[in-house]
């Protein structure tokens, strides 16, 4: 019903930049809830960056003051501009969608939870 389609990974030096994409398309009458997760090797899925459904921002601690996360409602786009990037923020970087309004026939309906495929960041020099 939905896609998520994450673009924008790649290999980047220390104190670099970078700016992922995530596109959903399917049968969407509106987005809701949508962000930004990361899994390193051998670690946990954590929350990176998240539009909450009221339409605000959430950001872990540790990229404060340096990812900023970004939409485009009219595209069902988010992004997530990455500056000062560190080693340690290699990862796979997955894209959320969280209960999306669909078409649904007479009515529209709330969907599911949707990840996309991942894009690799690795920080490095």
């Amino acid at each position: 019903q939905v896609q998520l389609v994450e673009s924008g990974g790649d290999l980047v030096q220390p104190g670099g930049s970078l700016r992922l994409s995530c596109a959903a398309s399917g049968n969407i009458v509106r987005m809701n809830a949508m962000g930004w997760y990361r899994q390193a090797p051998g670690k946990q899925r954590e929350l990176v960056a998240a539009f909450t459904s009221g339409g605000s921002t959430n950001y872990a601690d540790f990229v404060k003051g340096r990812f900023t996360i970004s939409r485009d409602n009219a595209k069902n786009t988010v992004y997530l501009q990455m500056n000062s990037l560190k080693p340690e923020d290699t990862a796979v970087y997955y894209c959320n969608a969280d209960r999306p309004l669909l078409y649904g026939g007479l009515f529209n309906v709330p969907g599911g939870i949707y990840w996309g495929q991942g894009t690799q960041v690795t920080v490095s020099s």
